[in-house]
């Protein structure tokens, strides 16, 4: 397989804008067709899966929702959760339980996994993985968390923060990817597609040999 062209379509089954922003950084053409499947969130892992497989699990699901839509397209999926003390955090339902979030999380480690699908529409043929990536959250103060959660970043993130804004201000360390935390690790997303032949530095490069690009 030789890499995306018209025939070989690139759709990304998520409504964030995150991912959108991070799918534009690799410089592939996609379009964007949300996926509204999504199992609900339990507050404890069911049976003997982790945070990683979970998110897995749903990502896989999204794709495949949205590739029954796109037939011979390459369909990514995605999710992120943020897990803590066997408990996983998604999005905050509304600003007090951002608050209640954002004190869970202050002053300690929590990890934040991301699942990753790439479906191929037209064979059924998947290609899947996860990355986990630590992340410590400094000693916050309840005027902070008041404040930061007043912003209203906080409202369509897993663990109501965002590490490419604002909420970068929380953060004290991280162990792991950083676009994991954001909400598509780049990385492994590359090596899923490379499975399909689509090598992104490669279709990267041949566009802008074509059109000319310089630094």
């Amino acid at each position: 397989m030789s890499g995306i062209g018209p025939s070989r379509p690139l759709v990304l089954a998520s409504a964030s804008p995150r991912r959108v922003q991070l799918m534009q950084m690799l410089g592939l053409p996609f379009t964007q067709d949300p996926s509204h499947q999504e199992e609900p969130l339990p507050e404890a892992l069911p049976g003997a899966l982790d945070p990683a497989a979970w998110a897995m699990r749903q990502a896989v699901s999204k794709a495949r929702d949205v590739a029954r839509r796109h037939p011979g397209a390459l369909v990514i999926g995605a999710d992120t959760v943020v897990e803590v003390d066997g408990r996983l955090l998604g999005k905050p339902r509304d600003r007090s339980d951002a608050v209640a979030m954002l004190s869970t999380l202050a002053g300690r480690e929590h990890r934040v996994a991301s699942g990753v699908a790439v479906v191929d529409a037209a064979t059924g043929r998947e290609a899947t993985g996860s990355r986990l990536t630590r992340v410590w959250i400094r000693p916050l103060a309840q005027e902070e968390i008041e404040a930061y959660v007043a912003t209203g970043e906080p409202m369509d993130k897993a663990g109501a923060y965002a590490i490419q804004g604002l909420g970068a201000t929380l953060v004290a360390r991280i162990d792991g990817c950083y676009f994991n935390v954001v909400g598509l690790p780049l990385p492994l997303l590359a090596d899923l597609l490379a499975q399909f032949g689509v090598r992104v530095l490669a279709v990267r490069g041949a566009a802008t040999l074509r059109g000319g690009g310089s630094r």
